[in-house]
C-alpha cells in the first residue's frame, strides 16, 4: 500500500514538472526562421538572388538537452529540417539541413527567446544575443 502511494506521488511530481515548459516543434521552427532571416539578407547580396521567402518542413528533433544560461532554463536542441527557398521562377530545396538552437524560457514562463552565441574577441565566453519568439 505504501509503495502504491509513493508511486502515485512520484508520478504526480514528474508530470507536474514537465508540463507546458518543453519547447514544441512549432517553436523550434520559428527559432530556425529567425536565424534564417538573419542570414537571408547576406545571402541575397552575396549570391545576387531575389529571394521571395522560404519554407521549413520535415523538422526532426534528434537531441534536446536542458542547461542554464544567465540563471534561466535553456534547451539546447539539435536536429534536421528541409529548407525550400522561393525564387522568382523556381524553388531551391536543401534537404536534411542540420540545425542547432538555444531556446530560453523567460522567468514568467509565458514567452520564449532564441539565444544566439556571439564570440567576443577579448573573451572566451560567448556573449548571448536574445530574440523574442512571437507566439
Amino acid at each position: 500500500m505504501v509503495r502504491l502511494i509513493l508511486t502515485a506521488i512520484l508520478l504526480l511530481l514528474l508530470t507536474g514538472c514537465g508540463s507546458g515548459f518543453l519547447p514544441t516543434s512549432r517553436l523550434v521552427q520559428k527559432a530556425i526562421a529567425i536565424q534564417l532571416e538573419q542570414t537571408q539578407q547576406q545571402l541575397e547580396g552575396q549570391l545576387n538572388l531575389d529571394f521571395r521567402g522560404f519554407e521549413i518542413n520535415r523538422l526532426k528533433i534528434t537531441q534536446q538537452k536542458s542547461l542554464t544560461i544567465q540563471n534561466l532554463p535553456v534547451y539546447h536542441i539539435r536536429g534536421t529540417y528541409n529548407l525550400v527557398f522561393k525564387l522568382p521562377e523556381r524553388k531551391l530545396t536543401q534537404p536534411q539541413k542540420p540545425f542547432e538552437v538555444y531556446l530560453q524560457l523567460q522567468k514568467e514562463g509565458k514567452t520564449w527567446r532564441l539565444l544566439l552565441p556571439q564570440k567576443d574577441s577579448n573573451n572566451s565566453q560567448p556573449v548571448w544575443r536574445s530574440y523574442l519568439i512571437e507566439g
